[in-house]
């Protein structure tokens, strides 16, 4: 569990540097990241074998929220990879939500009516070790790939697709200009009505959020949403708020959607203080989803029992708005199921 006392954060760097050097500056040993928090030798569990399969990366603008010597502090524990991660478990696959039966080619995924998602990079300034899509090929499917050309003359063909949603790996990954050439392909398509990007980059590496970007989403001729993606409340800090701010001005609609993780936010304190911190920021409550149970991540699954206790005790807490719609995807529904 979390301790109860607070625990000093490490020092943020403190030297300005453009958002693509310090993504190249992300922690990728795992020991430099336990050196950094006075942990050297404190984790028993570290497994060289999960880093080997599923590298290691985390900003080190995120390492400086971390607490200092704690082992089981929840942004480390979201990051690091352990001996649990390689303990086979019945129930879990390499394709938890059944994106392989949904690709319609191209890096194109089509699973909910209206809506067709880009997996536009495999590439993420952060490896969360829940990720449901750590097994996912991204060589062989990624939208970018030709200039954009097959994802788009895909989606030109269906009218009935309004709405498309930018995912990946993390979309803003992808150098600004990479973006425009997509976004300007799609312009001439008149059933699009909506624009949604989901991405983790705001809040692990706020630098992201710079002039370039601000520009093209308010050069953007529909309505766009960004779904934000944080855990736990100590995600964020005054760079994250400022970068929020900034999105905000666009008039982009800021959502955040968390996954439910034993060790991480557990509990109704933390899902409390996630959401009132989350709009404080500017950003409402979305989701909360139940653990999707890809292979390497069962160590943070919590039981549907628990989760429906926290969430009704979340909801007899705060404000309706400030409360996620707590939900599971399943391969082959048409929507996230409620629980």
């Amino acid at each position: 569990m979390i301790p109860a006392a607070p625990l000093p954060m490490q020092p943020a760097p403190s030297t300005p540097h453009g958002w693509q050097q310090l993504w190249r500056d992300a922690v990728r040993d795992p020991r430099e990241l336990l050196a950094m928090l006075g942990l050297d030798g404190q984790v028993p569990a570290l497994s060289a074998e999960a880093a080997a399969q599923f590298p290691l990366r985390v900003p080190r603008g995120f390492v400086a929220r971390m607490r200092h010597g704690d082992p089981a502090d929840p942004l480390l524990r979201q990051t690091l990879p352990l001996d649990a991660e390689m303990r086979p478990m019945p129930g879990f696959s390499l394709d938890a939500v059944g994106d392989a039966a949904a690709k319609a080619g191209d890096g194109v995924i089509r699973k909910y009516n209206g809506r067709a998602l880009l997996v536009t990079t495999g590439s993420c300034a952060i490896h969360c070790r829940y990720c449901f899509r750590r097994h996912f090929p991204y060589a062989e499917e990624t939208a970018a790939a030709g200039g954009w050309q097959g994802a788009v003359d895909l989606i030109r063909a269906d009218d009935s697709i309004h709405e498309v949603i930018l995912s990946g790996g993390d979309p803003w990954s992808l150098a600004t200009h990479k973006l425009v050439e997509l976004t300007d392909a799609l312009v001439g398509l008149p059933h699009l009505r909506r624009l949604r990007i989901h991405t983790r980059l705001p809040v692990v590496l706020p630098e992201r959020v710079d002039d370039a970007l601000l520009a093209w989403l308010d050069a953007l001729p529909w309505p766009v949403t960004v779904v934000l993606h944080a855990n736990h409340a100590n995600e964020f800090d005054g760079q994250v708020d400022a970068a929020l701010r900034r999105l905000r001005g666009t008039g982009a609609q800021l959502l955040n959607q968390a996954v439910l993780l034993r060790g991480v936010n557990d509990s109704v304190d933390a899902l409390a203080e996630l959401s009132e911190r989350g709009l404080a920021a500017g950003v409402l409550p979305y989701y909360l989803h139940q653990l999707d149970r890809v292979q390497g991540a069962a160590h943070f699954e919590v039981d549907d029992d628990r989760a429906r206790a926290l969430h009704g005790g979340l909801a007899a807490r705060l404000s309706g708005y400030l409360v996620p719609k707590l939900v599971r995807e399943i391969a082959g529904d048409t929507g996230k199921r409620p629980l």
